[in-house]
């Protein structure tokens, strides 16, 4: 008797310290799992901020190519007399009404159908995560018909969008050094009582955090943005 007590102890302790050893590797788990999730998310904020960095640069270049140019046809212009004026009165600084959170529920006219957008004051042009690209021409000029995805609603013939392709812009790679050509559309957007066409790159944002990212161009005038809050604009259902 005294025999099967000992072994009976010795089989409680060994199972004790089997579930420890379990619940030991499942907080290791644990634990691993939410610092890669969270890896992951740093990595998709520091991919949207290179991505509109890189087409800070793009514009800059067209605009220093724009002011070498008019710089030239000022010097050879004939000097004329200056004559000076009283200058007029400062104006005040013009105030927004509309404050934005740092992410907002905004509609696409085109499709009538709602995406979480970024907004970003840091990146000067805005774009969207399009799939399915294709080029076309209509009427002698170039088209593009994508599909827009938030990686949840479905993507058929009932939501294509359509628009007129304004320019192709150069984007490179922040980890290679290829050049991606990109088209450049203008749609409609509704946010909030904010109603303007805004311009878009279309871009592979599958890996980014929301599939709309409005830049400063956007907002330019019209609002400011609080970064410590999400969805001002967004309607909360009533009960």
């Amino acid at each position: 008797m005294a025999i099967m007590l000992v072994s009976g102890c010795t089989l409680t302790n060994s199972e004790q310290y089997h579930q420890e050893t379990l619940a030991a590797i499942q907080a290791s788990e644990t634990n691993l799992t939410t610092q890669y999730e969270n890896l992951a998310l740093q990595l998709s904020n520091q991919s949207d901020y290179i991505e509109s960095l890189e087409e800070q640069v793009n514009l800059l270049e067209q605009e220093l190519i724009t002011f070498k140019t008019e710089a030239m046809e000022e010097v050879r212009k004939p000097a004329v007399p200056v004559v000076m004026n009283t200058p007029p009165p400062a104006q005040p600084t013009p105030t927004h009404g509309v404050v934005l959170g740092e992410v907002e529920k905004v509609t696409i006219d085109a499709i009538k159908q709602s995406f979480d957008a970024r907004v970003d004051t840091g990146a000067a042009t805005s774009s969207l995560n399009a799939v399915d690209i294709e080029e076309f021409e209509r009427n002698g000029k170039n088209w593009v018909r994508f599909h827009l995805s938030d990686g949840e609603k479905a993507l058929d013939d009932s939501n294509w969008i359509e628009a007129p392709i304004l320019r192709f812009v150069k984007i490179r790679q922040s980890t290679n050094s290829e050049v991606e050509r990109r088209a450049v559309i203008e749609l409609w957007v509704k946010l909030g009582k904010i109603h303007e066409k805004a311009q878009f790159t279309l871009a592979d944002r599958s890996q980014m955090s929301h599939p709309v990212l409005l830049g400063r161009e956007f907002i330019r005038d019209i609002a400011v943005v609080d970064v410590s809050k999400k969805y001002i604009h967004t309607e909360t259902p009533k009960k």
